[in-house]
């Protein structure tokens, strides 16, 4: 028998009584869920801790985030994934603050093509903001104080001149003067830093071999470090929740379909049109993945790389989502998946002995590693009919359309086996069938192997499609 994990909600809470008794009841009843929901969580991000210990991450912020309302729980939090044994590169941008020391000079900032143009007097203004901007961060990276997240958690913070520029040159006959592009990362100077445990922090102005200094994008330099150090992550904090479809946040998307989005013109807020092109660049020349995050969200990083559904977009060279069968490797998260629909008897129970056997009958979907959905295919000998059973979707990714897809490939499946009927057995999501070609019929009209083994006490509905 089967039950089908998507679009379940959790049950309506009761609500309290009013007395003293029931309100002490209710509190002490919340204190013990909430650290309950503390735990799973803790346990949950477990996995996570262990794939990104080692691993680099580079995150990109301009000089809104390191001014910003967010900057103190952005050092907090970066403290945090350095505990972690994840490699931090910050790089750091500062385009309000060059703006703001030009225009305390009585200067006006000149931009052609959305980039810079930095001549000696704004190339001043550009050196005093960037070193203050710097000292701030490095400020902010270095606390220490009791009774706050980074109580007895330096941060060793290191830096150099580990970028070498060169001039953009003129381009449409402007000439961009000190304004430069990166000709090379010296990778292997910021690795022998992160070997050190150290947290490096790159300013975006580069150096060329004869001495001189160019100011260049931030976006473009973490990109260019990224590729560079091989990294597993570039992030981005940009002034939108990520990238949106129609006022939708896309969880995840290819670097092809961000392109797409890109070319036909769809209007992007102003970071996002800088760091989408970034990104695509970075995943294509070997970064795993690129996150565009809120800069506004407290604790982005966090929620993005310690739970399942993330908060931002993630850009990737291939889709997130893999869909394939089963082997005797996925028994044990596939017995993590489908005991709490088991549990609240949503589907029928099966030991792990069972799924061992049953392995081959199985197809389940990936998400950026993780199994997150699966379905089997049972077929009865001498019968032309097979069931669909155990579509389980874990709850984060129930509104992605993989129950859907998990469907298709069991019905795939069944007419590759010259099957001509597909029936279900559920006792909570009969519409969800229904609105995929799914009928309704008695328990009766089962193949006798079936019938035989129905459970009036459960009375599941029966459902059947022809393939």
């Amino acid at each position: 028998m089967t039950g089908n994990a998507v679009n379940i909600g959790p049950p309506t809470p009761p609500q309290p009584d009013s007395s003293p008794e029931s309100s002490y009841a209710h509190g002490n009843r919340h204190h013990f869920e909430s650290t309950a929901r503390f735990v799973a969580w803790v346990r949950a991000a477990a996995p996570y801790i262990h794939a990104f210990r080692g691993k680099t991450f580079v995150v990109g912020f301009g000089g809104e985030v390191a001014a910003g309302k967010r900057a103190q729980s952005l050092a907090y939090d970066c403290n945090l994934l350095a505990a972690l044994g994840i490699r931090l590169v910050l790089v750091h941008g500062a385009r309000p603050q060059i703006d703001a020391e030009m225009m305390r000079r009585g200067l006006e900032p000149r931009f052609h093509n959305g980039l810079r143009v930095t001549d000696s007097a704004a190339m001043e203004c550009v050196k005093m903001a960037m070193a203050v901007t710097r000292f701030e961060v490095e400020a902010l990276l270095s606390q220490g104080l009791p009774n706050t997240p980074m109580a007895g958690g330096y941060m060793r913070v290191t830096g150099g001149n580990f970028i070498t520029a060169r001039p953009v040159g003129v381009v449409d006959g402007v000439d961009y003067q000190y304004t430069g592009a990166v000709r090379r990362v010296i990778a292997e100077e910021i690795n022998a830093d992160l070997d050190q445990q150290n947290v490096v922090l790159i300013t975006p102005l580069g150096m060329s071999p004869a001495g001189e200094i160019f100011n260049m994008c931030m976006e473009e330099v973490a990109e260019a470090v990224a590729v560079a150090v091989k990294a597993e992550k570039l992030i981005y904090l940009c002034n939108a929740p990520g990238l949106l479809d129609e006022g939708k946040l896309v969880g995840s998307v290819t670097a092809d379909e961000a392109e797409r989005h890109i070319e036909a013109g769809k209007e992007l807020p102003k970071d996002l049109g800088l760091y989408l092109p970034c990104a695509i660049r970075a995943v294509r020349n070997g970064v795993a993945r690129c996150h565009l995050l809120d800069q506004d969200k407290d604790g982005a990083l966090l929620l993005e790389f310690f739970t399942t559904a993330g908060v931002g977009t993630v850009v990737s060279r291939d889709p997130l989502f893999r869909l394939r069968e089963a082997t005797a490797d996925d028994v044990g998260p596939l017995v993590a998946l489908i005991s709490p629909l088991e549990l609240d008897g949503t589907l029928v129970r099966r030991g792990r002995e069972l799924l061992e056997y049953e392995i081959g009958r199985f197809s389940v979907v990936e998400y950026d590693g993780m199994l997150v959905g699966c379905a089997a295919l049972y077929r009865f000998s001498g019968e032309n009919e097979a069931e669909l059973a155990c579509l389980a979707v874990t709850p984060e990714h129930r509104r992605a359309g993989l129950g859907e897809q998990l469907l298709r490939r069991i019905e795939q499946r069944a007419r590759r086996d010259g099957l001509e009927r597909l029936f279900v057995l559920t006792t909570r999501t009969a519409h969800w069938f229904l609105e995929r070609g799914f009928k309704e019929i008695g328990p009766e009209t089962l193949p006798i192997q079936k019938r035989e083994l129905y459970n009036f006490q459960r009375r599941s509905k029966v459902f059947v499609k022809s393939l």
